[in-house]
């Protein structure tokens, strides 16, 4: 590769975030962690350059599933990690950020995205059956891992015992295990809409295929360590304005989703929502259905107590969320109206995290 390129801020992001992360500098301030809040969102805007180049190379579905799995390896290590250093005080932050992120998904990116497009391009066409193949994915994992728990008898509380947990981990996977093999084998055209001009998309060289995976892996682990690093800071501006602890959760999966959630807005303002809604809904499904069997493996290892339930007020957010997506999606085609509606939904889920 070219010096100019190597220049780029996709590549020079990540090296200072390296640097400033092992430097020390860190929790040493106010504007230190503002310095370390612009390196860490520089870095996630680099993983998603670096991602997408590999999706170039690799094709569909294949780059957006590429994404979607880098991004819940991300959420798996925030979580664990700080499960790990809270102990019994961080009970619910698994909950609290799969759920954020479902719903931050669901509603924020899918609603940006039909919003955009619907603005730009009036009406936007999707296969209807890549939708409805992730949606039997996603509402039969969130029923299993946040709404069973509340009503199973063998342990009192939003809680599994460590055979349901390991019964609950295993159905994960072998939806997402299948949905996968759907995916990319059996049914592959679900997913893809046939190029009308391929000639103009380009595709990069093995070589730099190979040097963006390589920054991808290096922006990913310095996205954890420095969102574990800021983590306190978070906690104290959570607590310092009166909100409650769950909060926390939302603002790690805003973080973690950014670089997902920018990607799908991109393909949304260039009349690829199909890309959207698989980069978006991927990520749904990848978030639960990977993250809750290795929280949960942790859990049993460290014996952590995991809640899972959601609360009534929550289980009826997510009810509308689920509903309101399946309508949207139900016609193979999007208008704003969909979009204004999810960012509603959005807001309405936010507003009650904080004035619950």
């Amino acid at each position: 590769m070219r010096l100019k390129e190597l220049l780029h801020y996709t590549y020079i992001f990540p090296v200072l975030a390296v640097g400033y992360y092992f430097s020390g500098l860190m929790g040493g301030g106010v504007v230190n962690d503002i310095i370390a809040g612009l390196l860490l969102t520089g870095s996630v805007l680099s993983a998603v350059h670096h991602a997408e180049v590999v999706a170039h190379k690799v094709g569909e579905p294949f780059g957006t599933i590429i994404l979607a799995l880098c991004i819940t390896i991300i959420e798996v290590a925030l979580i664990i990690s700080l499960m790990v250093a809270g102990g019994d005080q961080a009970i619910t932050l698994a909950r609290d950020t799969v759920f954020a992120a479902v719903m931050i998904i669901l509603n924020g990116i899918l609603g940006i995205c039909i919003l955009v497009g619907g603005v730009k391009y009036h009406e936007q066409f999707f296969a209807r059956t890549s939708a409805t193949t992730y949606l039997v994915s996603i509402v039969s994992i969130l029923v299993l891992t946040l709404v069973l728990p509340n009503f199973t008898s063998s342990v009192n509380g939003p809680f599994y015992n460590e055979a349901q947990l390991i019964f609950i981990s295993i159905a994960c996977l072998v939806i997402y295990g299948v949905f996968l093999m759907v995916q990319t084998v059996r049914h592959r055209s679900y997913f893809i809409v046939p190029d009308e001009h391929p000639e103009e998309h380009y595709i990069p060289s093995l070589n730099k295929t190979l040097i963006s995976f390589g920054f991808l892996v290096v922006c990913l682990v310095i996205v954890v360590l420095m969102a574990k690093g800021l983590s306190g800071t978070i906690e104290g501006m959570v607590q310092s304005i009166g909100a409650p602890k769950s909060l926390v959760g939302v603002i790690i999966a805003g973080v973690v989703l950014l670089p997902e959630g920018v990607a799908a807005i991109r393909a949304a303002r260039s009349n690829q929502i199909q890309s959207s809604l698989n980069l978006a809904l991927g990520s749904a499904l990848a978030s639960i259905g990977l993250t809750i069997p290795a929280v949960s493996t942790v859990c049993i290892m460290y014996d952590i107590p995991l809640v899972l339930g959601l609360d009534k007020k929550d289980i009826i957010l997510l009810s509308l969320s689920v509903f309101i997506v399946m309508l949207s999606l139900s016609r193979g085609k999007t208008n704003i109206l969909y979009g204004t509606v999810l960012l509603v939904n959005l807001a309405a889920y936010i507003f009650t995290v904080i004035v619950p």
